[in-house]
This record gives C-alpha cells, sequence and structure tokens, in this order.
C-alpha cells in the first residue's frame, strides 16, 4: 500500500479519493445529528442572509469571514446542513492535496509521492469532528494556502509579492478563528531562516497580516458595528467555542491515536540526516509549526470545534519520515494497515455493540442535538430563547440579536440599568418574536420594565412559554 502512494501518477490521486470517500461517506450517509457549533452556523448564516449586521444586529462572536461564508451559504440553501458536511469533506480534500504539492514541489523529503496526503485525510477521519464546517476548519485552510508562500524560491531570498500573500492569508484566517493568528509565530521563523533581510521581510509579512484585518475594521466602523467588532471578536470568541465542541474529554481520547502517530514519526526523524540545507530547515520550520498548533488548541481551551486539524500539516511532515525505506520493508506496511484499522474502528465504534464501553470513548453522535419532545409543536416560528439551551432553534427561526446567550447577559444580566433595559426594548421590539422561551425564568421582570413590549405576551399551555397575544 505505501509503494503504490509513493508515486505522483494521476492513478494514485484517484485512488486516495476513492480511499477517503470509502472511509467517510457511509457514516455521513447513516447520518450524524446536527452539532452545536453547526446549529451555530445556521442561524448566523441565516440572520446575517437576512439583513442583520454582525457585532451590531447580533449577540455573537463568530469570527467575521466566517460569518459571511455561512451567510453565502444559507443563499445558496436554506438550512444547507448536507452542503456544510459537503464543504467540510471537500476542505479537508483539499488541505491534503495542498501540503502534498508543496512537499513534493520544494522537495521537502527525499520520497515524493501521496504519503502525506494519504496520512492527513486518513488521521483526519478517526473523528466526525471534522466532518462538520466550523470556522477553524474554514481558517486552517488558509494557513496552508501560506506555507507555499513563506518557502523562498531562489537562492537570493523572497519575492516581496509572496511574503505579503501570506501574510494575507494569515490575516484572512485569524477572521475565520482568532487563534489561527498566532501563525505569525510560524512566519517570523520562516522569514528568520530563510530571509536575508529578515527584519524588512517579516514588517512586510506583518504588512500583509494587518491588510484585512484593516479593511473589516474599516468596514464595520461605517458601519456602526465596530464596538461589537471589538467586543465579540476579540473578547469572546473563545468563550463560546468552548459551548460547541465536543467534551474535551472525549476530544483527548480521539487524539490519542493521531498522537502517538505523530511520536512515532517524531523519535523516527531525530534517526534520520537530510542531505539538503533547506531540508534541515523545513523540518525545523515544521517542530515551530507544531509547537505553534498546540498553543493555537490550547488557547481554544483544546476543545474547540475541528481542533484536531490543527496537528495534521506537522504529523503528515514527519510521518514521512515513519513510512520511508527501513530495514525490514514490510513493517512500515504493516503500521500503516494498523492505522487504517483503527482509523475504522474508532470511526465506526457506534456500530458495533459494547465497543463503545471496551474503549470508553462515546461516539460524537451522542452529544448531537436532538429536539425537545415538549415543543414539538413548535415548528417554523420566530422565537426568542431566553436561556442557554438553543435546541427550540433547530425548528425554528431567531427573530432577534439574542443568539448567544452569554454575550446577551450584557444586556439580559442588568436589567436594573437603564441602557440594558432600552437596548433590549430596541432589539425585540423592533420584530416582536411570536413566541418566547423562557428558560431563565425573566418574564416577570422584563414585564414590569418594560410592559409596552413583554406585556404583549401571555403564557401557553406549556411553562415558560409565551405566545404574543393575537
Amino acid at each position: 500500500m505505501l509503494r503504490f502512494f509513493k508515486s505522483s501518477l494521476p492513478a494514485q490521486l484517484l485512488a486516495l479519493l476513492i480511499l477517503v470517500l470509502a472511509l467517510r461517506l457511509p457514516l455521513l450517509w447513516l447520518g450524524l445529528p446536527l452539532t452545536a457549533a453547526e446549529l451555530r452556523a445556521l442561524l448566523v448564516g441565516e440572520r446575517l442572509h437576512a439583513g442583520s449586521m454582525p457585532y451590531r444586529d447580533l449577540y455573537d462572536g463568530t469570527a467575521p469571514l466566517a460569518a459571511a461564508i455561512f451567510a453565502m451559504l444559507d443563499a445558496v440553501l436554506s438550512r444547507p446542513v448536507l452542503l456544510y458536511r459537503v464543504l467540510a469533506l471537500f476542505l479537508l480534500v483539499v488541505q491534503a492535496l495542498r501540503l502534498n504539492v508543496v512537499f513534493n514541489r520544494y522537495d521537502v523529503h527525499p520520497e515524493r509521492g501521496y504519503v502525506a496526503a494519504l496520512t492527513y485525510l486518513l488521521l483526519g477521519s478517526v473523528s466526525t469532528d471534522l466532518d462538520t464546517l466550523s470556522p477553524l476548519l474554514i481558517g486552517h485552510t488558509f494557513i496552508i494556502f501560506a506555507l507555499s508562500a513563506l518557502l523562498p524560491t531562489s537562492r537570493e531570498g523572497y519575492d516581496n509579492r509572496r511574503l505579503f500573500r501570506a501574510g494575507f492569508l494569515v490575516g484572512l484566517a485569524a477572521l475565520c478563528y482568532l487563534p489561527l493568528g498566532l501563525f505569525i509565530g510560524v512566519g517570523l521563523f520562516a522569514v528568520i531562516i530563510f530571509a536575508a533581510n529578515a527584519f524588512r521581510s517579516f514588517l512586510l509579512f506583518l504588512c500583509g497580516v494587518a491588510f484585512p484585518y484593516a479593511l473589516v475594521a474599516t468596514f464595520f466602523f461605517y458601519t456602526d458595528a465596530s464596538p461589537g467588532f471589538v467586543r465579540f471578536h476579540f473578547e469572546a470568541e473563545l468563550a463560546e467555542m468552548e459551548v460547541d465542541a465536543l467534551p474535551g474529554a472525549l476530544q483527548l481520547g480521539l487524539l490519542a491515536l493521531p498522537a502517538a502517530v505523530l511520536l512515532l514519526a517524531l523519535l523516527r526523524s531525530l534517526t534520520i540526516t537530510l542531505g539538503l540545507v533547506f531540508q534541515t530547515k523545513f523540518r525545523q520550520l515544521m517542530l515551530v509549526w507544531l509547537v505553534v498548533a498546540m498553543v493555537a488548541a490550547a488557547t481554544g481551551q483544546g476543545v474547540a470545534a475541528g481542533a484536531q486539524v490543527l496537528i495534521l500539516p506537522p504529523l503528515a511532515y514527519f510521518s514521512l519520515f515513519l513510512w520511508q525505506k527501513a530495514r525490514l520493508s514490510w513493517l512500515p506496511e504493516l503500521l500503516l494497515l494498523l492505522v487504517l484499522a483503527a482509523t475504522v474502528t474508532l470511526r465506526y465504534r457506534a456500530l458495533v455493540p459494547h465497543l463503545e464501553v471496551l474503549l470508553r470513548l462515546p461516539a460524537e453522535s451522542r452529544f448531537g442535538l436532538r429536539p425537545d419532545p415538549t415543543l414539538a409543536w413548535l415548528q417554523n416560528q420566530p422565537i426568542l430563547v431566553m436561556g442557554s439551551d438553543n435546541r427550540p432553534y433547530l425548528h425554528n427561526r431567531l427573530a432577534t440579536p439574542y443568539l448567544d446567550w452569554e454575550l446577551a447577559q450584557a444586556d439580559f444580566g442588568h436589567l436594573n440599568e437603564y441602557a440594558a433595559v432600552v437596548r433590549i426594548a430596541r432589539n425585540v421590539g423592533r420584530d416582536l418574536p411570536r413566541y418566547l422561551i423562557d428558560q431563565d425564568e425573566l418574564m416577570p421582570q422584563l414585564k414590569r420594565r418594560l410592559p409596552g413590549v413583554f406585556g404583549r405576551y401571555e403564557l401557553t399551555h406549556m411553562p415558560r412559554v409565551y405566545q404574543l397575544k393575537r
């Protein structure tokens, strides 16, 4: 199997695509429940497509470029869950193939082929977490494309346009998921080891990073959304990623297989001496990449949706040392088959009785969102959920800016303050929701303080569910 993929012919590429589709599509075909991260993305896209301005008309910390992409997808298809899944698979394949092209084009390793892409896609299929479209997965695609621009094309060093492009791509990545901005450190190290004039080159790289942020900040300034941009993008994004992701213990358990392969690959790379100076420098660059990826994962508390993708590029690179020729030629082949078998076992463990208990890894599908059966009668209505349980939005529309309840506490948590009450009256009264779901029992206070808005609601047959009076 390894020998087959150590070739760059079109047949190997076709076989790689068939393999990844065979590995991932059956579970997607059987159906995966909607995740909290996907529901948030759907609601953000739906709200922005309807004309709301992020950070001004929406209390949510989703990064601006990711939010714009969700809005464009909603313009293509309403509640496009299937489109999210297809795009997530497409982005992962694009990342793997692009990284593989960079490795082959720049001769970062003596052996060529599709082995790096094979490892990337194989270990990227361990968890269904990467089957869902997330801001991190979108932003990581820009980081992968920035890598080639960070590598010099000649002995004279960098072309200035390439450095600016690399910084620009890192800036776009941060506009999808803020901790990806830490890859500025990878750019700095690349400039130090490859550029003749390191200081000037790094300033040019930083200008590229700052340029997309300057454009976005200017846009939000002229749309009166800059205070929300600063507050929600820079202060609140990391907190909401914790809520939307799988439990940290489960993610760490699923990370055990990629971590084991990475550790073996690192140990193997220490025993091999590379012939070219560029190859040695590139190995140093990937070590820095690994450190930055771990810091970025830790910045998001290690539980952001799709966090496992951060270690895949250095894992794919160092695995080249693990899969290269050895004295026992059958050993790398056997190891790859074991990794493939372990990936299939972990991915489809929910279909084998008692396997989840044996592995102590519950299936990711158990943490998906399922509709509240007590609200089955409430469908396709504009609603406001005053609480942290967003399940009512599964089959209903967000009618107010208050999507993220933690961020909404800036208003609902200060009902004794005049400014907060005025903002609630403006945001809710602008387009009154048909139903209010009062999970935090705030309606008595709201009716006293804003009778003109909340006094127009009456209790339904369900406790804590209020309907707009006819």
